[in-house]
Parts: structure tokens; C-alpha cells; sequence
């Protein structure tokens, strides 16, 4: 099989690119910098240079593929809408548009239950609930729109599905782990309510294994939520992923009430003076990150074969003992 990766030199890119080497499949995966085709010829691609704008250099390296993998995306609690935009739903369309030029047969699109967002509860979640029209957030509602747009053209000449990984983490992690290190570092780190709720997670080798998955089984026009298994505690899993880094959270807490009171005022203010920087909170990163989000992974698991087989404990124990 020959495959193309967008968002390869991205935490997933890089071990879905490397899983794929491992399977014996040739894969191109495009690099928009030479730095980022650097990260992809290190995993075992082919670089392609251009970025999701161009939809001519998006064929060319699609060229005799047999399947598209598109997990890059442009997410962070803030900016423009018309950033999110370019990246997350136009970019989405011109890879759509470069695989039927080239003749592809099958794509996958790295979704998010994050495109659920829209304040109500997101609590054992599974496929039969329909996307909703009004996500709040840039990077939830472009992914929102992304992933109707590639379910909407799924067709006989070029089957489409979809991924929805919740919580992505593991060892090597560029996104979200830095993030969250920082915060503590800096004393900006609360929990809210406690972080007494529970989430899904999935972490990256499970992440992989649902992907390659969904290209050789899933059902085309399907979306399928991938996760660890059962849930767990938030502030007892994130508590241990920081320790991994040797960074305790601490015992700070802000009610989620007044903690969306603030983000909803913040935002406003952001938007209507254009301040610089991003709000001390998102209504966003609260929705996602301060209350439970939990989904079920049953459909994978019929469907694809998945099992999510690195376990919570395994991947924590790897991450401590990279950074001993």
C-alpha cells in the first residue's frame, strides 16, 4: 500500500507514518518547511513540500496513493476565526479535492469529539449523536464543519470515514503536554471543580492502531470515537501524566461557574478591543478540559477490530522512564 500523511511531522503524523513503515507501506507525507520535511523523512516518509493551501502540490504527492491520512489540523484555544478557517475547513477541502484529482480511494480524517462542543453535556457519547450546528470555539466549530464536509462527499469512487480520538496523549507529545507544563510552571494551572469528573482518553499508539484500522474496515461516510477504554478520573490521570514530566499540578481550584462567567467576559473583551495574546481562560479549553467528557468506543471495537491496546499504565510508565 502507498499512503500520503498531511499533519505528518505532527505528534500523530510522526507515529502514524512510523507504524506505517513498520507495516511494510510506502508512505509521502507533505512538510510545508523544511524543518517539517526534515521530521517526516526521519519517520520514514517521502517528503512532499507544499502545505493544505495548495491543492496542485496536495495531488502530486497523492499520485498513486492508495489512501489518505489527514491529521493535520490547527488547534489551540485561540486567534482568528479566519485562521482556524484556512487550516481546518479549507485546507480539509483542498485535500478532498487533490484525492479525487488523483484518484484515491480512501481517506481518513482525524476528527475530535471536540466538534461535540457546544455546552451541552458530552457524557458516554457515541456515533448516533448528530453533530451539532453550533460548537463553540474556532478550533471546535471548523472541525465541526470539516468533518460534515468529508462525510458529506464520501462516494463509490472515494470512500471517506473518519476517527474521533479523544484526549490524545503519550511519549513525544509536541501539543498539548507543553501546554499543560507551562501552565503549571507558570502558577496560571487551576482545576476546576476540582477536576472531581471523569474523561476518555486515547493515547497515541491506540490513536494509530484505530486509524490504520479505519482505512482497511471503516465503513465509508462512518465516524468512529477511539479511546483507552473505560474512563478515568481527570484530575487522577492528569495528575499522573504531569508527574511524568516531574510536575505536580497542586490543589488550586476554581468553580466552573465562575470560571465560564470569566472566559464568556474575557472573550468578549479579546474580541470587541482586539487585544492582544489569548484570554486568562476559553469558554473552549472549559468545555473540553472542566467538566466531563466521556465517549464510547463501541463501534471501533465491533466494527474495526480495535483494542486500544496500550494500556493507561503502560503508556505512563514509558513516559517516566523516557525522562529518567
Amino acid at each position: 500500500m502507498r499512503a500520503f500523511v498531511t499533519g505528518g511531522s505532527g505528534f500523530l503524523g510522526r507515529r502514524l507514518i512510523s507504524a506505517l513503515r513498520e507495516q511494510g507501506h510506502s508512505v509521502r507525507a507533505l512538510g510545508r518547511s523544511e524543518a517539517a520535511r526534515k521530521v517526516v523523512r526521519e519517520a520514514g516518509a517521502e517528503p512532499c513540500e507544499g502545505d493544505l493551501s495548495d491543492v496542485e502540490a496536495l495531488r502530486r504527492g497523492m499520485e498513486g496513493c492508495d489512501v489518505v491520512f489527514h491529521s493535520a489540523a490547527l488547534l489551540k484555544p485561540w486567534g482568528p476565526r479566519s485562521e482556524f478557517f484556512e487550516a481546518n475547513v479549507r485546507g480539509t477541502e483542498n485535500v478532498l479535492q487533490a484525492a479525487r484529482a488523483a484518484g484515491v480511494k480512501r481517506l481518513v480524517h482525524v476528527g475530535t469529539e471536540a466538534a461535540f462542543a457546544d455546552g451541552t453535556p458530552m457524557v458516554n457519547m457515541d456515533e448516533t449523536r448528530p453533530l451539532p450546528t453550533k460548537p463553540i470555539g474556532h478550533y471546535p466549530s471548523t472541525k465541526n464543519e470539516a468533518e460534515r464536509l468529508v462525510l458529506s462527499v464520501n462516494s463509490p469512487e472515494l470512500a471517506t470515514v473518519v476517527v474521533r480520538p479523544r484526549f490524545i496523549w503519550g511519549q513525544g507529545d509536541t501539543s498539548l503536554l507543553p501546554i499543560l507544563v507551562d501552565a503549571v510552571k507558570s502558577g496560571k494551572f487551576r482545576w476546576v471543580d476540582g477536576g472531581k469528573f471523569n474523561t476518555s482518553t486515547c493515547h497515541v499508539a491506540n490513536c494509530v492502531e484505530g486509524t490504520l484500522l479505519a482505512a482497511e474496515k471503516g465503513r465509508g461516510g462512518e465516524a468512529y470515537f477511539l479511546t483507552d477504554g473505560a474512563p478515568i478520573n481527570f484530575r487522577e490521570f492528569l495528575t499522573a501524566l504531569l508527574k511524568t514530566q516531574g510536575v505536580d499540578p497542586g490543589n488550586k481550584t476554581v468553580p466552573f461557574g465562575l470560571a465560564m462567567g470569566l472566559a464568556t467576559v474575557s472573550e468578549a473583551l479579546w474580541n470587541f478591543f482586539r487585544l492582544p495574546g489569548s484570554p486568562p481562560v476559553t469558554r473552549q479549553e472549559l468545555l473540553l478540559g472542566g467538566q466531563e467528557v466521556t465517549v464510547n468506543d463501541a463501534k471501533a471495537r465491533r466494527e474495526l477490530g480495535y483494542e486500544g491496546r496500550v494500556t493507561r499504565e503502560a503508556g505512563l510508565r514509558e513516559m517516566e522512564q523516557a525522562k529518567a
